[in-house]
């Protein structure tokens, strides 16, 4: 897994974006007390559910691996 040259700044791109779009689809609604752990792996959840990104599988789910996959997903967003 290669780390991106502005990973943070995708990450943090990739939280407002996925906050966004499940709010929009009314399925979540995110509390200012909500970290940003438990925002991120609910939207890497809810879009590999929806089909918008491929599963990585169970046994390489972190939050490093999830973080990287959200980042790769708002780039191209």
């Amino acid at each position: 897994m290669k780390k991106l040259k502005n990973e943070k700044e995708l990450v943090k791109k990739a939280i407002s974006i996925g906050v966004a779009y499940g709010e929009k689809r009314g399925v979540v609604e995110f509390e200012a007390t909500d970290s940003a752990n438990d925002k991120l792996e609910y939207i890497y959840r809810l879009l590999v559910h929806d089909k918008l990104i491929q599963p990585l599988p169970e046994d390489q789910v972190s939050q490093k691996t999830i973080r990287h996959k959200l980042a790769i997903w708002a780039s191209r967003q």
